[in-house]
């Protein structure tokens, strides 16, 4: 059996967002830009500085949307610190701090463990006329999973299973079919989340995706994971706070 892939050290906090009815996806994401992330870049470096526990890295992906689907989220904001946050007692933005906040449906953190797989390299080219930070990267075409377990189902067995058998398969096939990045992450309380995992794969286009759908052959994960449950976002823009 190949080796595990290793653990990122630290803890990766996701926080799913989900815009409220009134707001339009423009809205959404010229205030997660232009108000929100400024405020987490400069909270942070101030931690830093001041020695407190800090965001390491900070990347936002926007979901594209499926008028065909139910509206679920339209993106997930990333944040890489030394260890897991508590978890709080009210979800952010109940009461709103920034426009952003007004804008979107209070939100959790969710604290997961990652394993990049496939390290292939993306674009960053900040601005120069304007502050580096926040900026956006394109140029590729992301799969998102939100994988669910099954009512009853062992997550640690399934934790196992996507570790050792579904990873070299999906690794497999992406590098078959010309994928570059892999990046799986578990949660670290999967009882109290709603998902037990998330896998984000890149390619070059949609075309690759196509292939990857046609080659990717079923390995076991069915026994573990709720396939009417898991949801799958395509997106091709990511916004970077901290690099």
């Amino acid at each position: 059996m190949a080796s595990r892939p290793l653990q990122t050290p630290g803890a990766k906090m996701m926080y799913l967002i989900k815009r409220k009815p009134a707001t339009s996806r423009e809205e959404l994401i010229a205030h997660w830009f232009a108000n929100h992330m400024p405020d987490v870049i400069a909270r942070n470096q101030q931690g830093g500085a001041n020695g407190k526990l800090h965001v390491e890295h900070y990347v936002a992906t926007l979901f594209d949307p499926k008028p065909d689907r139910p509206h679920h989220w339209d993106g997930v904001a990333q944040l890489w610190y030394e260890r897991a946050l508590p978890r709080p007692l009210s979800a952010h933005g109940e009461v709103p701090t920034d426009t952003f906040q007004e804008k979107v449906e209070p939100y959790w953190p969710w604290a997961t463990r990652e394993y990049v797989i496939m390290d292939g390299s993306l674009p960053l080219n900040p601005p120069t006329l304007n502050p580096p930070f926040p900026c956006t990267r394109s140029g590729f075409f992301k799969v998102t999973f939100l994988v669910s377990l099954l009512a009853d189902a062992d997550c640690g067995a399934l934790f196992d299973h996507w570790l050792d058998v579904h990873v070299p398969n999906v690794r497999q096939t992406m590098e078959a079919v010309g994928g570059f990045r892999y990046v799986v992450s578990h949660s670290l309380v999967p009882a109290a989340e709603a998902h037990a995992g998330m896998a984000e794969l890149y390619f070059p286009d949609a075309t690759h995706w196509a292939s990857y759908r046609e080659q990717i052959h079923p390995d076991g994960m069915e026994q573990w994971v709720d396939g009417d449950a898991m949801l799958v976002f395509n997106g091709g823009t990511e916004m970077v706070g901290i690099a």
